[in-house]
């Protein structure tokens, strides 16, 4: 019904930036929120930053002033501008957003399978 699908990811040195990317399709009425979240190697997943439909934002406090998440609900995309990159970004990335299906009640959160962020000499 719904896909998402991440892309962006890969190695960086330490200092670095990346962009990524995560665009949603399949049968939408409307999104009502968007986020992204990391796991990394023997850690739980954590919140990075979400983004409401209204534009709010928020981020966790180890990436405030280096990340930055935008949304266009039209294309259905949520981007995380990535800076300053340090080895302990290094994880998997998931992209989610809360979508109301069309047809269907109740919005719900979707995922995508994930990308990973290596930041590294």
């Amino acid at each position: 019904q719904v896909q998402l699908v991440e892309s962006g990811g890969g190695l960086v040195q330490p200092g670095g930036s990346l962009t990524l990317s995560c665009v949603a399709s399949g049968s939408i009425f409307s999104i009502y929120g968007m986020g992204w979240y990391r796991q990394a190697a023997g850690k739980q997943r954590e919140l990075v930053a979400t983004i409401t439909r209204r534009g709010d934002t928020n981020y966790a406090d180890s990436v405030k002033g280096r990340f930055a998440i935008s949304s266009d609900n039209a294309k259905k995309t949520v981007h995380l501008q990535m800076n300053s990159l340090k080895p302990e970004d290094t994880a998997v990335y998931y992209c989610k957003q809360d979508i109301q299906l069309l047809g269907k009640g109740l919005p719900m959160d979707y995922w995508g399978k994930g990308i990973l962020v290596t930041v590294s000499t």
